[in-house]
């Protein structure tokens, strides 16, 4: 299996997929650790994809979005975006929205 065939498998069959350095434990960057911080606000189930550990995974989901950063959050498969894309979505409400639209449980009182 190529390394885009298992990034495609992970984003296609969970809900909400975090591409990060580290885990949601024990982020190992600032940008990882925001978007953590607030998928856990939200109470978003989701999986994190540790990069650090394979340097194909790292490089492949840069190749599969065409986006050259990490973190990259996926909900139902399709790319919604970085750290700053995140943080701004959440400050609005449309994260929460998004979530909510795609069947994604997200805390009733989650307002920023």
């Amino acid at each position: 299996m190529s390394i885009n065939d298992q990034i495609k498998t992970e984003v296609t069959s969970n809900d909400v997929v975090l591409f990060m350095k580290g885990t949601p434990q024990f982020p190992m960057c600032g940008f990882s650790g925001q978007v953590v911080q607030i998928l856990d606000y939200l109470g978003v189930p989701y999986k994190g994809i540790n990069v650090l550990e394979n340097d194909e995974i790292r490089q492949g989901i840069k190749d599969y979005t065409n986006w050259p950063t990490i973190p990259q959050l996926y909900v139902k498969g399709e790319f919604v975006g970085g750290c700053d894309i995140v943080r701004e979505m959440f400050q609005s409400g449309e994260l929460q929205q998004h979530m909510s639209e795609n069947g994604v449980p997200v805390k009733a009182a989650a307002k920023a």
